[in-house]
């Protein structure tokens, strides 16, 4: 939808990457076999095709596809897994809509007014927008959001965005020096100011404009409110939908905002339930879900099934391979890169030329997937450097660079030791789900195994997902390497995941050149589009030279859809959303 059904806004996606470890073999283990059609994701429509008349009502059952429980921290200031954002893209939203560029309109529930020095934003919400529980929402409710992000004892990660940093104030305030954020100015009960230090043109396309429910949530401390009640188990937005029951982890069943400030909702209701990917295609054609993520590595089973269509384009994501390089310093609110195992780039570099992308892509994902060369991804066609090549596929390569780096195999033994001659194993965290999950982990391993490096997974096995995401921003200091994946949101800056005073950037790379083109790519001079290209364009270029984190692959975004759904869509230009999300039939269609 226009707000992503995968509802991805600066989420992270910790999903599995894919890797084979020759020409040779396949994720099964055995002799290759003729690779699959590959699938061209730009010749998916974008918006599902259904003529008939949209019934007065009808319930959606929407599947959360997932092999482990949704988490359940239902807030855009708090939730960190893509489960919970496809649960708030129901009940919750963004005050601002967006165009096809991403960049925020006046469409939404509050237009803006940006000042000639592009620093000061006047916000102005709309009369008719209320919470759920009846009562308006505010000025106040959006100031109250930041002071929350803003403060000390604020326990998620959305601090670490460049434009929240940046508010006159607020420094101030999150030291504890002052309990107002001066850059933030409540000018009547509707509308609010925004004074940042700095002109920045992700203003446009990265402003954070999710306001929180202050007399609902102002009674809670706000180191508790991530596990509180009325967060977890009884959540308001404004959205289209109310929330009418959680079962946690489980499911979410909505009803219909008949007071949505954009008109009433097409559905009486939406259900959502998780289900897992082993069973999604069973669900889809017996009509027992009528929306679903459709994994990519399905997709040659599930094509021509004749109850459902299938929708998708280009991913604002990707997966990469990513080093721990050192430990979040809660106290200095920094990253510090102080690992010393995987400091040397040339070991990182060869990691990278190890992998077979292209033949994973291929072979496990139809094409559906297809090799990452930058950080940047081709759905910011303006900033992604095509000129890039990445890290393609070179073991001799690979090898090359572990002999300069001083990692010989000193006993013979097919395994290489660390410059000092002592044992070299490398600690491995992947994660579960569906069901080439165990396979590509192994494969991972395989291809390193095959340059010579000891890699083993983390206690020996798949982590879940809850899990997974608890050992990486804890720095677990049993993982030195992990697999994981990004959405990036619509904003192209990359500060909020790889800068240096951000708790997102995982890999804890550091580096003043890293440092200084972030700054750039987010100064006043940026907002010349041509500039802030060449600027990231040079960010990419010594991304690819140092390889904190390798980018594996690009990610087509598949959504499958019973053919009684209509006007659903994932074209980030359209203006449908789920309000105009109806059925024309009550029941589902389902295969024959």
């Amino acid at each position: 939808m226009k707000q992503k059904w995968l509802a991805a806004l600066a989420a992270l996606l910790l999903v599995l990457a894919g890797c084979t470890s020759n020409s040779s073999t396949t994720a099964g283990g055995g002799k290759s076999k003729p690779a699959a059609q590959k699938e061209d994701i730009s010749k998916f429509p974008m918006t599902v095709k259904n003529d008939g008349k949209i019934i007065d009502g009808g319930v959606l059952k929407y599947g959360l596809v997932s092999d482990t429980p949704f988490e359940g921290t239902l807030s855009h200031a708090f939730y960190t897994g893509v489960p919970d954002a496809e649960i708030l893209q129901f009940f919750d939203e963004s005050l601002f809509r967006t165009n096809g560029d991403y960049e925020i309109t006046n469409d939404g529930a509050a237009t803006y007014e940006l000042s000639d020095d592009k620093k000061t934003m006047t916000i102005r919400i709309k009369d008719n927008v209320n919470w759920h529980d009846g009562q308006p929402v505010t000025a106040e409710d959006l100031e109250y959001a930041y002071l929350v992000i803003g403060h000390k004892d604020y326990t998620g990660v959305r601090y670490g965005d460049a434009l929240i940093q940046d508010i006159v104030g607020m420094d101030e305030y999150h030291s504890g020096k002052a309990n107002k954020i001066a850059g933030i100015k409540v000018i009547d009960k509707k509308t609010l100011t925004i004074t940042w230090k700095h002109a920045n043109p992700s203003v446009l396309t990265g402003i954070w404009a999710y306001p929180l429910p202050k007399h609902y949530l102002k009674d809670v401390p706000i180191k508790q409110l991530a596990q509180s009640d009325k967060i977890r188990k009884n959540p308001i937005g404004f959205g289209p939908f109310k929330v009418k029951k959680i079962v946690p982890g489980e499911s979410v069943e909505f009803v219909r905002n008949d007071d949505y400030w954009a008109g009433k909702p097409n559905l009486e209701g939406v259900i959502l339930k998780v289900v897992s990917p082993q069973v999604v295609l069973q669900a889809l054609k017996k009509g027992d879900i009528d929306i679903a993520e459709f994994p990519t590595d399905q997709y040659p089973n599930a094509k021509g099934t004749k109850n459902i269509q299938f929708i998708g384009k280009v991913d604002l994501a990707y997966n990469y391979i990513g080093f721990k390089l050192g430990h979040w310093d809660a106290k200095k609110q920094e990253n510090v890169m102080d690992n010393p195992k995987f400091q040397n780039k040339k070991l990182r570099q060869a990691m990278a030329y190890a992998i077979n992308n292209q033949e994973v892509a291929d072979r496990l994902y139809h094409g559906l997937r297809f090799p990452a060369t930058t950080l940047i991804p081709p759905s910011f066609p303006g900033y992604h450097d095509k000129t890039i090549k990445g890290y393609t596929y070179n073991p001799e390569k690979a090898k090359q660079l572990l002999d300069e780096a001083g990692y010989k195999d000193v006993d013979g033994d097919g395994l290489r030791e660390d410059p000092n001659g002592k044992k070299f194993t490398i600690n491995f965290l992947a994660m579960s789900g569906g069901d080439i999950a165990e396979p590509l982990a192994k494969f991972y391993m395989q291809c390193w195994k095959d340059v010579g490096l000891d890699v083993q997974l983390v206690d020996g096995r798949l982590a879940e997902f809850n899990s997974f995401y608890d050992m990486v921003k804890k720095d677990d200091p049993k993982v030195d390497v992990y697999a994981a994946a990004w959405g990036t949101g619509t904003d192209v800056d990359p500060y909020g995941l790889y800068g240096r005073n951000v708790m997102f950037n995982y890999s804890r790379w550091v580096n003043e050149k890293n440092d200084e083109l972030l700054e750039k790519g987010h100064s006043e001079q940026a907002f010349d589009k041509e500039y802030r290209r060449k600027i990231y364009s040079e960010w990419q270029k010594l991304m690819n030279e140092e390889v904190p984190v390798i980018p594996t692959l690009y990610r087509s975004a598949i959504c499958a859809v019973n053919n009684r759904v209509a006007n659903f869509t994932v074209d980030p230009s359209s203006k449908l959303t789920w309000k105009d999300v109806g059925v024309t039939s009550e029941q589902p269609e389902v295969a024959e």
